[in-house]
């Protein structure tokens, strides 16, 4: 297994995917990679919805399609598994936000340090709106009223070679002694 940060430094977005299912031991362990973020004073309020059903993809795809303006668009580029991440407002409402972007970045370093393809999905939060995300949260006991939605992470085994990184742009970092 690499490093940690040569996992960070090699990470890509994958906007195509095998149509190769993904093992439950493998989402798993990035689910858990989720769960284990940081989150506002500990209250850990983003929650982490796996979704292989392929029809459940394909109506969340129409959706966020619809959503970004550009129908029959595969907003999700043929990725086999979609995790969505909300945050619930109960729990942290002043960090259940950035508690989801935490989230959703520790289980796109463990997604690639296992093999696997991801690429961040925006529309989560216009999503909750919908009655098909309303449905979602419904079937697993939860009421997504409750919640803000933070993102939606494409995953699969990468089609094809990742790309290589772009260049650092200067002037972003900085030392004060």
């Amino acid at each position: 297994m690499a490093s940690v940060l040569e996992c960070i430094k090699t990470r890509r977005s994958v906007r195509k995917y095998k149509d190769q299912t993904v093992s439950k031991d493998l989402l798993k362990q990035i689910v858990e990679a989720g769960l284990y973020a940081a989150s506002g004073k500990g209250k850990q309020a983003p929650v982490i919805i796996t979704i292989t059903n392929k029809d459940l993809i394909s109506e969340i795809t129409k959706v966020n399609a619809e959503i970004m303006g550009s129908p029959n668009t595969d907003t999700f580029y043929g990725a086999p598994v979609i995790i969505l991440v909300a945050g619930s407002l109960k729990a942290n409402e002043k960090t259940a936000f950035a508690d989801g972007t935490l989230a959703l970045g520790n289980m796109m370093i463990a997604a690639h340090s296992l093999g696997l393809g991801s690429c961040w999905i925006n529309r989560a939060k216009e999503g909750l709106k919908y009655d098909v995300y309303k449905d979602i949260f419904h079937s697993i006991g939860l009421n997504a009223d409750e919640f803000i939605g933070v993102g939606h992470l494409a995953l699969g085994y990468p089609e094809g070679e990742l790309p290589a990184a772009a260049p650092r742009l200067p002037q972003r970092e900085f030392y004060i002694d």
